[in-house]
């Protein structure tokens, strides 16, 4: 009888645990999540130390009249469900890892190659490329919520900052949230009451506030909790990171992405959208490929970094990764964003498992559609083109943000900004990325065309160098300036011609050379003040 109601007892419990761990852990109810078998594997230990203390004085009366049968075997016997389950999921993964199935891993994402950087990147338009970074916008964002005086002090700004293109403009958004668990109850019948926005452009940042406040949120509570929301409307649905955007009509939303998976966890891929409101708490669900045109997030980026990484390396067979390694290729560290034809792209280098010094191309992905291209454009790696700028200013200690990829001048170019402690911009750097070495630096209060100008006066196009034109002068009058760290000399010959040319070109010479002095110059176009690419004795 003990027996009986002990098990029936441990049952109920398990069940009423089981609804509060749930509504506390939201897994998902989906075989493929490792999350709702943790959830299981808790449930079973659950009931099975409720159901052994419960029994402990029928075991004791059992000793007592000297019977040796343990009544307590059975609930032992569920604890094996655990350790059969794990063993089950190592197995499957096991199966349907790149061991044994590397060509479907290759196939995770459609990399097409044939792609020509020229046509499908137009010449870059400074009037809509985004020079702030995420973490620029935040202090602007952060700046506008200290000047709102009446809601600094409940709300927080979120830390999302989803990068997406607002009616042709490049912005950042984020959400206020609710600021502690106080601030919750007091304002959650109004709402949180707006989001925003940081133009990437001009830095221009604003808080839009709205006419009826954001219910379900991240920092909301009990069923006002976005993720608690999005749970109990899609029980089976696994949820990748969100993403916080505006339509056209600047109305809120957030995007989360369902994610599928083969096995346990294993070679995820995005299979729909939810797009919830968090006025009203309203979602649909679509498929990928009927997704609004205003959502920019559909695939999060480190997922389609990770599906690259895998066309990158499981063409020829998974050994191939570990002993020839012919052909295998990977992702750099670190991405950006690209803006283009109104959607979000992301922008990342390819290298060679075994060099990471440079890169063998580029791959851009639309973030909306997943359309992925390859730029094979040989050329520096990131980071070493970040390092190659900060060398140009190295006594001011600055960082660098990770570069933005333009068309300039109808060649792939690398667009850094360069920031003090402060994480104010202070210089705009173009490299070359295909010769990390050719890189000019202009103080940012400049402009960035008067940089990107600087830069073209003082970088040699490979493709000319062939035209460049030769003639000897002599030098009637020379001048050093510095212009924005760099050396430059300004000179004229006996015929009041002027030049202008970078110490780099010829840094054992230049310092060196006076008045009357006769040099031989290389020089591309004649005009008012000619660059010369080439000078020697």
């Amino acid at each position: 009888m003990i027996k009986e109601h002990s098990k029936i007892f441990s049952i109920i419990f398990t069940i009423l645990f089981g609804g509060i761990l749930y509504y506390l852990m939201l897994p998902p109810f989906n075989i493929h999540s490792y999350l709702f078998w943790v959830f299981i594997c808790i449930l079973i230990i659950v009931f099975f130390v409720i159901y052994s203390l419960l029994t402990i004085p029928a075991n004791i009366i059992y000793t007592i009249k000297g019977k040796k049968k343990n009544n307590n075997l059975k609930s032992y016997k569920l604890l094996f469900v655990i350790p059969i389950i794990i063993v089950s999921i190592l197995l499957v993964n096991i199966i349907l890892s790149p061991v044994f199935n590397s060509k479907s891993y290759y196939k995770r994402i459609e990399v097409k190659d044939d792609a020509k950087f020229t046509d499908d990147v137009k010449e870059v338009d400074f009037n809509k490329i985004p020079l702030l970074d995420k973490d620029s916008s935040e202090k602007l964002g952060d700046r506008t919520m200290g000047q709102m005086s009446e809601l600094v002090s409940q709300f927080d700004v979120s830390n999302m900052y989803t990068q997406i293109n607002y009616n042709d403009k490049i912005i950042r958004v984020t959400p206020l949230e609710y600021n502690g668990v106080i601030k919750y109850f007091t304002n959650r019948k109004n709402g949180v009451k707006g989001y925003i926005t940081v133009d990437s452009t001009n830095g221009e940042s604003k808080l839009t506030k709205l006419g009826t406040g954001m219910k379900y949120m991240p920092s909301a509570l009990f069923n006002e909790n976005l993720y608690r929301k999005l749970r109990f409307s899609y029980p089976t649905a696994i949820f990748e990171d969100m993403a916080f955007e505006i339509d056209n009509e600047g109305n809120p939303y957030f995007v989360a992405p369902i994610i599928k998976y083969s096995g346990v966890g294993l070679k995820k891929d995005v299979e729909a959208v939810v797009i919830l409101d968090p006025i009203t708490g309203n979602s649909k669900k679509y498929d990928v490929k009927d997704v609004p045109t205003w959502v920019d997030h559909v695939y999060p980026a480190n997922l389609i970094i990770e599906q690259v990484d895998d066309w990158g390396q499981y063409k020829n067979g998974f050994f191939n990764t570990i002993f020839g390694q012919k052909g295998v290729v990977q992702t750099t560290t670190g991405y950006n964003y690209v803006v283009m034809n109104d959607d979000v792209y992301l922008y990342t280098g390819i290298t060679s498992v075994i060099s990471d010094e440079s890169n063998i191309g580029f791959i851009l992905t639309n973030l909306r559609t997943k359309e992925t291209k390859f730029y094979n454009v040989p050329g520096a790696e990131e980071y070493s083109a970040m390092d190659s700028a900060k060398g140009q200013v190295q006594q001011m200690n600055y960082s660098s943000t990770f570069p933005l990829l333009v068309n300039l001048n109808n060649k792939p170019t690398y667009l850094i900004s360069l920031k003090d402690n402060a994480g104010l911009v202070k210089m705009y750097a173009f490299v070359d990325v295909e010769d990390y070495q050719k890189v000019v630096v202009t103080d940012s209060s400049k402009g960035i065309q008067k940089a990107a100008e600087n830069y073209l006066n003082d970088v040699v196009d490979d493709e000319n160098i062939h035209e460049l034109k030769t003639k000897e002068i002599t030098i009637k009058t020379i001048k050093e300036v510095i212009i924005d760290g760099n050396t430059y000399y300004y000179i004229t010959d006996n015929d009041n011609q002027r030049y202008k040319v970078s110490i780099k070109t010829n840094k054992n010479l230049l310092p060196f050379i006076n008045n009357n002095d006769k040099v031989r110059i290389e020089y591309a176009k004649e005009s008012e003040v000619i660059t010369i690419n080439g000078i020697e004795n």
